[in-house]
């Protein structure tokens, strides 16, 4: 790799860095191809991303970045998960991890905010973006079908009432 590609690569990883909600940095080491496949497609559904760069390259992208601090992490054989859900890329880790005891998450950032295992974990139990939206809509919603309900209740009793007494009739 001559020293453009290395500069384009560098300048592609600051762009994740800055516009990543979290970047996971895991080590990798022991997984085979067909597991690394099955991570990236994992992540590729929840649209996140998988890539595994050079260290060295990784820290200098780092420096003068929010997630600085993950450059501690970059050590060995490190695969870096990112998305712009803040939770998403954490989701996607620990499920796979729990999958693969080869893969191990060192840490992460969420912004300016450093993550450490624990930290990560914690991340991934949190509801998604799609999944806090979801949930605003049906609270907006709920109201909404409870007075159309109430509304129709009445005519429905009525119905009801006046079907019963055409059957006693008959």
């Amino acid at each position: 790799m001559d020293r453009a590609q290395k500069e384009k690569l560098v300048e592609e990883l600051g762009q994740i860095f800055q516009s990543s909600g979290v970047v996971v940095v895991s080590r990798y080491e022991g997984l085979t191809v067909a597991e690394m496949t099955d991570l990236r497609a994992r992540a590729s559904a929840a649209e996140t991303s998988v890539r595994v760069a050079k260290n060295r390259l990784a820290k200098i992208a780092l420096k003068g970045t929010e997630c600085e601090s993950i450059s501690s992490y970059l050590e060995g054989m490190t695969v870096l998960t990112y998305s712009e859900d803040p939770v998403a890329a954490a989701k996607v880790i620990e499920d796979f991890a729990k999958d693969n005891k080869k893969l191990e998450v060192l840490g992460g950032a969420m912004g300016g905010t450093a993550l450490d295992r624990a930290g990560v974990e914690a991340v991934s139990k949190m509801p998604s973006r799609d999944e806090l939206i979801a949930s605003i809509v049906g609270c907006i919603g709920a109201p909404a079908s409870n007075i159309a309900g109430a509304i129709g209740a009445p005519a429905s009793n009525i119905a009801s009432i006046l079907s019963t007494i055409e059957e006693k009739a008959a």
